[in-house]
C-alpha cells in the first residue's frame, strides 16, 4: 500500500493539484476570498442526489481554513476511499461548468485529454492508499 512517507505519493498529489488549477479561472467568493479547486469540485459534486462524503468529511475538519487546503484533503480522501476518478468524473460532465470555471487552454476541456485522464485515474482505484486523513 501507498502510504503518508511515500515519494511517489507527493508527487502524484502535486501532479493532481496543478491539473486542477491549471488554467482555472480567477473567481473570488462573497467575502473576496480567491476560489480555488475545491470550489470547484463542492459546486461539480452539489448537483447529484445525495451529498458526497468526501465533500461532508472534509467541511467537518475545523483545522483546514483554506480551499487549498480542503481540496488537498479531499484528494487524499478520495485516494483512500477509491473514489477519485469517480468524483472527478462527475465534475467534468457539465461542458457549461468546466467553462465557467475553466480557461480555454484547460485538458478538461478537450474530450481526449478529458478522457486520457479519467483512465489514468480509474487506474489508480486499483492501488491501495494508507493515508492519515
Amino acid at each position: 500500500p501507498v502510504t503518508d512517507g511515500s515519494r511517489e505519493l507527493h508527487s502524484l498529489c502535486a501532479q493532481l493539484e496543478f491539473l486542477l488549477q491549471f488554467d482555472l479561472k480567477e473567481k473570488r467568493s462573497f467575502f473576496g476570498q480567491r476560489k480555488d479547486y475545491w470550489d470547484f469540485l463542492c459546486q461539480g459534486l452539489a448537483g447529484q442526489r445525495q451529498e458526497h462524503e468526501g465533500i461532508r468529511f472534509v467541511t467537518s475538519l475545523d483545522k483546514l481554513k483554506t480551499p487549498v487546503g480542503r481540496g488537498r484533503a479531499f484528494l487524499r480522501y478520495c485516494l483512500v476511499h477509491r473514489q477519485l476518478a469517480e468524483s472527478l468524473q462527475l465534475c467534468l460532465l457539465d461542458p457549461e461548468t468546466l467553462r465557467e470555471w475553466y480557461y480555454a487552454r484547460s485538458p478538461f476541456l478537450s474530450p481526449r485529454c478529458r478522457a486520457e485522464i479519467l483512465g489514468s485515474l480509474y487506474e489508480l482505484d486499483g492501488v491501495t492508499f494508507h493515508l492519515a486523513l
